[in-house]
Protein backbone atom coordinates (compact mmCIF):
# COMPACT_ATOMS: atom_id res chain seq x y z
CA UNK A 1 0.00 0.00 0.00
CA UNK A 2 1.73 3.37 -0.96
CA UNK A 3 2.10 5.78 2.46
CA UNK A 4 -0.17 8.75 1.95
CA UNK A 5 2.34 11.66 0.41
CA UNK A 6 2.02 15.44 1.28
CA UNK A 7 3.98 18.11 0.04
CA UNK A 8 5.98 19.15 3.71
CA UNK A 9 6.88 15.03 3.86
CA UNK A 10 8.33 15.62 0.02
CA UNK A 11 9.90 18.45 0.78
CA UNK A 12 11.48 16.38 3.62
CA UNK A 13 12.62 14.04 1.32
CA UNK A 14 14.24 16.20 -0.92
CA UNK A 15 16.07 18.15 1.79
CA UNK A 16 17.57 14.84 2.97
CA UNK A 17 18.42 13.98 -0.30
CA UNK A 18 20.42 16.61 -0.57
CA UNK A 19 22.01 17.19 2.72
CA UNK A 20 22.99 13.33 2.30
CA UNK A 21 24.91 14.25 -0.43
CA UNK A 22 26.18 17.83 0.73
CA UNK A 23 24.31 19.65 -2.15
CA UNK A 24 22.87 22.14 0.04
CA UNK A 25 25.60 24.81 -1.06
CA UNK A 26 24.22 24.41 -4.94
CA UNK A 27 20.28 24.91 -3.62
CA UNK A 28 20.57 28.55 -3.90
CA UNK A 29 17.36 30.52 -5.29
CA UNK A 30 18.98 31.35 -8.12
CA UNK A 31 20.33 27.51 -9.33
CA UNK A 32 17.39 26.18 -8.62
CA UNK A 33 15.01 28.61 -10.44
CA UNK A 34 17.67 27.71 -12.76
CA UNK A 35 17.84 24.08 -12.60
CA UNK A 36 13.61 23.86 -12.95
CA UNK A 37 13.76 25.90 -16.38
CA UNK A 38 15.85 23.51 -17.47
CA UNK A 39 13.62 20.99 -16.32
CA UNK A 40 10.90 22.54 -17.92
CA UNK A 41 12.19 22.88 -21.21
CA UNK A 42 12.95 19.01 -21.06
CA UNK A 43 9.55 18.59 -20.55
CA UNK A 44 8.34 20.89 -23.45
CA UNK A 45 10.50 19.07 -25.52
CA UNK A 46 8.88 15.86 -25.38
CA UNK A 47 5.61 17.52 -27.10
CA UNK A 48 7.84 20.09 -29.17
CA UNK A 49 6.61 18.73 -32.30
CA UNK A 50 3.36 17.07 -31.44
CA UNK A 51 -0.02 17.95 -33.47
CA UNK A 52 -2.50 19.46 -30.69
CA UNK A 53 -4.10 16.00 -31.27
CA UNK A 54 -0.77 13.23 -30.72
CA UNK A 55 0.20 15.46 -27.41
CA UNK A 56 -3.29 14.93 -25.85
CA UNK A 57 -2.22 11.50 -26.62
CA UNK A 58 1.02 11.16 -25.33
CA UNK A 59 0.29 9.17 -21.87
CA UNK A 60 -0.45 6.08 -24.56
CA UNK A 61 2.79 5.65 -25.08
CA UNK A 62 4.32 3.36 -22.05
CA UNK A 63 8.42 5.08 -23.23
CA UNK A 64 6.56 8.25 -23.56
CA UNK A 65 4.64 8.51 -20.89
CA UNK A 66 8.00 7.42 -18.35
CA UNK A 67 9.68 10.07 -19.75
CA UNK A 68 6.67 12.85 -19.42
CA UNK A 69 6.34 11.44 -15.94
CA UNK A 70 9.98 11.88 -14.73
CA UNK A 71 9.73 14.82 -16.02
CA UNK A 72 6.61 16.19 -14.19
CA UNK A 73 8.76 14.75 -11.11
CA UNK A 74 11.97 16.69 -11.73
CA UNK A 75 10.24 19.97 -12.20
CA UNK A 76 8.18 19.46 -9.37
CA UNK A 77 11.17 19.12 -7.10
CA UNK A 78 13.34 21.88 -8.01
CA UNK A 79 10.16 23.80 -7.26
CA UNK A 80 9.29 22.04 -4.20
CA UNK A 81 13.20 23.11 -3.10
CA UNK A 82 12.93 26.25 -4.30
CA UNK A 83 9.86 26.91 -2.35
CA UNK A 84 11.71 25.46 0.98
CA UNK A 85 14.82 27.46 0.60
CA UNK A 86 12.45 31.21 -0.19
CA UNK A 87 10.31 29.86 2.60
CA UNK A 88 7.01 30.05 0.34
CA UNK A 89 4.18 27.27 1.16
CA UNK A 90 3.15 26.51 -2.36
CA UNK A 91 -0.32 25.21 -1.49
CA UNK A 92 -1.23 28.23 -0.11
CA UNK A 93 0.75 30.39 -3.07
CA UNK A 94 -1.17 28.74 -5.93
CA UNK A 95 -4.69 29.39 -3.64
CA UNK A 96 -3.95 32.94 -3.17
CA UNK A 97 -3.33 32.85 -6.99
CA UNK A 98 -6.48 31.46 -8.29
CA UNK A 99 -8.25 33.62 -5.95
CA UNK A 100 -6.80 37.01 -7.20
CA UNK A 101 -7.58 34.94 -11.24
CA UNK A 102 -11.07 34.72 -10.25
CA UNK A 103 -11.61 38.01 -9.14
CA UNK A 104 -9.41 39.89 -12.35
CA UNK A 105 -11.46 36.88 -15.04
CA UNK A 106 -14.47 36.52 -13.46
CA UNK A 107 -16.92 34.09 -15.26
CA UNK A 108 -18.62 35.44 -18.26
CA UNK A 109 -21.96 37.10 -17.03
CA UNK A 110 -20.55 38.15 -13.81
CA UNK A 111 -18.35 41.13 -15.22
CA UNK A 112 -15.51 42.05 -17.33
CA UNK A 113 -14.81 38.64 -19.11
CA UNK A 114 -12.13 38.47 -21.03
CA UNK A 115 -12.09 36.01 -24.02
CA UNK A 116 -9.02 34.94 -24.09
CA UNK A 117 -7.66 32.41 -21.43
CA UNK A 118 -4.60 34.28 -19.02
CA UNK A 119 -1.39 33.65 -18.34
CA UNK A 120 -1.03 32.88 -15.16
Amino acid sequence: MTEHLDVAKLQRRLAEFAAARNWQPYHTPKNLAAALSVEASELVEIFQWLTPEESARVMDDPGTAHRVTDEVADVLAYLLQLCEVLGIDPLAALDAKIDRNERRFPVPGEGDARREPPIP
